[in-house]
């Protein structure tokens, strides 16, 4: 072989080599309006319960098995959309992600009967279980050298959605009603529809499908838009490079057929999930698992505890005053403030993930998480209540944060998965 056949590049080289620009800022546009309209309709939960309990008469265990049912279906979607998004791609995925989020969530406000709410929320949650597709899809876009900060970027968009849903609530709720709430919160996610076709697929996929063409017809647009250049040479997977130490090289190599190109695609949709359960992989897969239940179990937890604590059956007085209380402020701003927490919760996060470690840093926040959350044991006075949660809130999207930098990195592909 010749010395112009050996320039090869591998997809990370390439990245490298384009670097973070304009391309990259448009798709964490796009990323983020996911990860903001997922948000939004995770904080609806602490509203939309109390609201529709007043108005239907339920019973604590139904008002609970709204949200309930939320989580049941983000547990469907975390693992389908995975699968899926490793199998027909990342584009497809998405538009999978958004059609169901956004047709359950509109259609929710029209609900007839509580039986139809549940089903619909439901839906809503097989939708909002695909989040960390968004998430995957950016940072494959972006050098390997810039995705610990771009993750915290990233994660920003998060915290705002929660915010702007704290202060849509307490706009709509009181003049409105609770379906109001419902459609408002949906149009993030049917905004995304209307941008899915500038969408370009993850060069990543392309390149791990055998697709090498396309994507360096992507890598050649990232370098353009970011006005520099891709190395010299050809773009080669790096499963390519592995196989060229076991057989000689050749100018050509021949397609597989039709029928074993279905066969390897399908069973690649698998490989992914199937490779945590591996020897090798087995117990970082679950410790990894038990690090993201914690990070749920207490992130949600603060969410809800929230909206309950600041509602007067949280405070142990008559349940009739419950109507009265959708009304009160107090509600919204305690939901609003503990959502201004997440503020200095990433950047907390970004101060010390470098400098302490990542297994450090989120050991150091959970400790601090359950500091502020053991004295509300107790009956506390509203302003102490309030401050404690958003401390407690605070840590718990920091450790949310670092997880999300920490668990590609011992296991890559892993994020498709929770």
């Amino acid at each position: 072989m010749d010395d112009e056949d050996q320039l090869v590049y591998t997809l990370d080289d390439a990245l490298a080599s384009a670097g973070f620009g304009k391309f990259q800022f448009l798709v964490l546009a796009y990323a983020g309006l996911g990860w903001f309209a997922e948000a939004m309709e995770i904080m609806i939960l602490s509203f939309v319960g109390p609201a529709v309990k007043s108005q239907w008469n339920l019973s604590s265990t139904q008002e609970s098995l709204l949200s309930t049912v939320v989580f049941a279906g983000m547990l469907v979607g975390a693992y389908s959309w995975g699968l899926f998004s490793d199998y027909c791609g990342r584009r497809k995925g998405f538009l999978g992600i958004t059609i169901i989020t956004s047709a359950a969530g509109f259609l929710s406000t029209f609900s007839p009967n509580y039986v139809s709410l549940l089903i619909l929320r439901c839906l809503v949650g097989v939708g909002l279980g695909g989040g960390p597709v968004f998430s995957s899809w950016f940072l494959e876009f972006v050098p390997a050298s810039h995705r610990g900060t771009w993750m915290v970027v990233f994660s920003t968009f998060w915290t705002f959605g929660t915010i702007f849903e704290a202060a849509l609530a307490w706009m709509v709720l009181p003049r409105l009603n609770w379906r109001w709430l419902l459609a408002f919160s949906s149009l993030p996610s049917i905004a995304q529809l209307f941008f899915y076709w500038i969408v370009p697929e993850s060069p990543r996929y392309l390149s791990m499908k055998g697709r090498i063409t396309e994507a360096h017809n992507i890598l050649e647009k990232i370098a353009q838009l970011n006005q520099s250049k891709l190395p010299p040479g050809m773009l080669v997977s790096d499963s390519t490079i592995g196989l060229d130490e076991e057989s000689a090289p050749s100018k050509y190599t021949p397609l597989l057929s039709s029928t074993r190109k279905l066969v390897s695609d399908f069973k690649s949709g698998f490989s992914s999930f199937v490779m945590l359960f591996s020897s090798k992989l087995i117990r970082t897969t679950l410790l990894l698992w038990l690090l993201f239940f914690g990070n749920a179990f207490s992130y949600y937890g603060i969410i809800l505890l929230t909206s309950e604590l600041s509602s007067e059956e949280g405070k142990c007085a008559s349940t009739v005053l419950l109507s009265e209380n959708l009304r009160d402020d107090s509600l919204y701003i305690n939901v609003f403030i503990t959502s201004l927490a997440e503020l200095p919760g990433i950047l907390l996060s970004a101060i010390i993930v470098d400098r302490f470690g990542r297994k450090l840093s989120m050991a150091f926040m959970f400790v601090l998480a359950c500091i502020f959350l053991l004295p509300l044991v107790f009956h506390q006075h509203a302003t102490l209540t309030t401050a404690l949660l958003f401390g407690a809130r605070m840590c718990a999207i920091g450790t949310f944060t670092v997880a999300a930098i920490y668990a590609p990195e011992v296991s890559p592909g892993i994020l498709n998965f929770f």
